[in-house]
């Protein structure tokens, strides 16, 4: 059974910083690209960023120098360290496959205030 569990989501101010975490089980999760996804209140959940196998990243523009994906294969695991942080990056944080997608985890709320 695929399973991710996020965490590392908070309340944090205007030009914070956050690290997100997410856990993965059931896959060869070396063998996958993965991504983070945003959802914010009535809008869809959005890929922002992404790492491949071999650890190449792509990011969306509105989070290129801010935000900073990795992956620890030994650990199934994929970061999130986000930087700088605005209101605009409120929403809730998913991590899934990159392309090939699974069912979604519950994410982990991410509030910036102003």
């Amino acid at each position: 059974q695929v399973q991710f569990v996020e965490s590392g989501g908070g309340l944090v101010q205007l030009g914070g910083s956050l690290r997100l975490s997410c856990a993965a089980s059931g896959i060869r999760f070396s063998i996958y690209a993965m991504g983070w996804y945003h959802q914010a209140p009535g809008k869809q959940r959005e890929l922002v960023a992404g790492i491949a196998t071999g650890g190449n990243t792509n990011y969306v523009d509105s989070v290129k120098g801010r935000y900073t994906i990795s992956r620890d294969n030994a650990k199934n695991t994929v970061y999130l360290q986000m930087n700088t942080l605005t209101p605009e990056d409120t929403a809730v944080y998913y991590c899934n496959g990159a392309v090939r997608l699974w069912p979604w985890g519950q994410g982990t709320q991410v509030t910036v205030s102003s």
